[in-house]
């Protein structure tokens, strides 16, 4: 029998199939749960809990189940991702384990779609194909494909500082492998669909850089994408600062944007994992990342609130200071050593309004001003409040700079 004779008789075997079971980072998973959803089968996939929660939630949407393993567990332990889909397949009756790690359809279908695509469409004049390697069907099968076109045509990897491409290629080794935020490409062990013998050079790219280009490709170019497509972007731009005129280099775009809303594609989340360019920090990103214990709304008092009830307020809320608004604007603040200070010396301030003891206002930012910006005004004040349109929305201390730029990140 020819080779597609072979796989049609696995496609019809699986088709009769009630469930399958298979380990997943995001885009296969996706593309079986729609045909199971299409047909009435069932899906079980296993998921690492590095994956986004947005992954999860499409592949319940599409009626699939979902089991999530931890991303410490190390290859060929009973916890790992690939171990327990291959054991839920095997547990589980009448189902099968799509293997996109070692199956040959796989890259086969990179060879027969993919590299006849980017050969067309670029008329045969394609130099250089920047991709990832997560299963290696996409490299390998459209690598593969190009090279036999044009030998000369470079074939290019966008791996994450962590994986084991780089030094496998390089070396031969296989090296112990640290974390890395980007998704789905990269591997801890080499699977069989990853022809390296297709692939010129890899390349390491920082979940920073990845994610930044990312970033920078949906705000500038309009093209929504995942991480992995900010890998192969910011190598392919690599590979272009030193290609001449003539080169043409193509890189891979895999997936949405709308993957990661809750991860790269948020601030918040680029702040907490301390990836965010310090211009990027606004003093608006400040106010809404402030720790746990923090206030989420902002704390002000009256002028005609009582001092007492002020002392009160702050004790409870482990306030320092606290600004005192009139109509929505900044009159003046509280400071906790003043106030104690004044209240020591005079008790009967207890009984007076706020108004008869309160500091000069705290300075303002506007919402956009960046860290610098804030970081100035707080070399002269202990604390600054945020302007949003000609509203006081929020206040950032000292501290919440301190805790903001406390490390690097690099």
């Amino acid at each position: 029998m020819t080779w597609h004779e072979n796989q049609l008789d696995d496609l019809q075997r699986w088709m009769l199939a009630a469930v399958t079971s298979s380990s997943t980072s995001g885009n296969t998973g996706i593309g079986l749960a729609i045909a199971a959803a299409v047909k009435g089968y069932k899906c079980i996939f296993v998921m690492t809990d590095k994956a986004s929660v947005e992954k999860a939630r499409y592949l319940k949407a599409l009626g699939a189940d979902v089991v999530i393993t931890p991303v410490s567990a190390k290859p060929g332990t009973a916890d790992h991702y690939v171990s327990t889909a291959r054991r839920i397949a095997a547990e589980t009756p009448n189902s099968f384990y799509p293997d996109q790690y070692s199956h040959p359809a796989n890259p086969e279908a990179h060879y027969r779609t993919t590299g006849p695509e980017l050969w067309e469409q670029t008329e045969g004049r394609i130099t250089h194909f920047v991709s990832g390697i997560g299963t290696g069907g996409t490299i390998s099968g459209a690598g593969k494909f190009l090279k036999e076109k044009d030998p000369s045509i470079k074939v290019i990897s966008a791996d994450p500082f962590g994986s084991i491409y780089k030094t496998y290629k390089d070396t031969g080794n296989i090296p112990e492998t640290t974390p890395y935020l980007v998704e789905g490409i990269g591997q801890e062990v080499l699977p069989a669909n990853a022809q390296l013998q297709y692939v010129d050079e890899v390349m390491n790219i920082t979940d920073r850089e990845s994610f930044e280009t990312a970033r920078q490709l949906s705000r500038v170019e309009g093209i929504f994408c995942g991480g992995s497509t900010g890998t192969n972007c910011a190598a392919a731009l690599r590979v272009a600062r030193d290609a001449d005129d003539s080169a043409v280099i193509v890189f891979i775009v895999c997936d949405t944007g709308e993957h990661y809303l809750s991860k790269f594609h948020s601030d918040e989340w680029m702040k907490e994992k301390r990836l965010l360019e310090p211009q990027k920090i606004t003093a608006g990103l400040i106010g809404e990342t402030k720790g746990k214990a923090a206030p989420r709304e902002l704390v002000a008092l009256a002028p005609d609130d009582l001092v007492a009830a002020a002392l009160a307020k702050m004790n409870e809320m482990g306030l320092t200071q606290i600004p005192v608004l009139e109509d929505g604007k900044p009159v003046g603040s509280l400071r906790e050593n003043h106030l104690l200070s004044k209240v020591f010396n005079d008790r009967d301030l207890l009984e007076e309004p706020v108004s008869k003891v309160m500091d000069k206002s705290f300075p303002t930012v506007d919402v956009d001003d960046d860290i610098n910006q804030v970081t100035r005004k707080l070399r002269t004040s202990p604390a600054v409040l945020i302007e949003e349109y000609g509203r006081i929305t929020g206040i950032i201390t000292r501290h919440d700079v301190l805790d903001t730029t406390g490390n690097d990140g690099n």
